[in-house]
């Protein structure tokens, strides 16, 4: 709809922007009121601040508005321990070096570490893990991954 917009008059679209604007700020003091009232309820509303985290919609919302209750280190952290059985089960493992900025960076070890099929891992276990989990992050770097053209080094996956 804000597309549409932008072939209207610079006054209508201006205050399409606007009505956009105030609806986001009212939705975000509104959800951020809910998460305070939340975590005042003690022990109750910690487990209900966890029960928001773990429904991905809502934990989109919250990460919309800056409200979600984890940080995007131990929502990385929680991405790569889900993965952490099918990387076993193939001899391998990635462990979290830094989170910086939105920039994420792992080292392979095992036999992810130097084998051509890491892009692949990355690409399909790993990646997928840590932007579902952490769709704030921007950058993936893993150390130890080689591109099916490589022969070794470092290779960046930007989103």
């Amino acid at each position: 709809m804000l597309r549409e917009f932008e072939a209207a008059e610079p006054e209508v679209r201006a205050k399409a922007v606007e009505l956009v604007r105030l609806l986001m700020d009212f939705n975000g003091e509104g959800l951020e009121r809910m998460t305070e009232i939340v975590a005042g309820a003690g022990a109750r509303g910690d487990a209900i601040l966890g029960d928001f985290a773990r429904d991905e919609l809502v934990a989109h919302l919250l990460l919309l508005y800056g409200l979600h209750p984890e940080g995007v280190e131990a929502r990385v952290r929680a991405a790569l321990d889900k993965v952490r059985p099918f990387l076993h089960r193939h001899g391998g493992d990635a462990q979290l070096l830094t989170v910086d900025g939105g920039v994420v960076r792992l080292d392979l070890e095992g036999s992810c570490k130097g084998c051509p099929s890491s892009t692949a891992t990355l690409k399909q276990a790993i990646e997928k893990a840590i932007y579902e989990a952490a769709p704030d992050v921007t950058e993936i770097v893993a150390d130890g991954l080689v591109e099916q053209t490589a022969t070794s080094g470092l290779v960046q996956i930007g989103r």
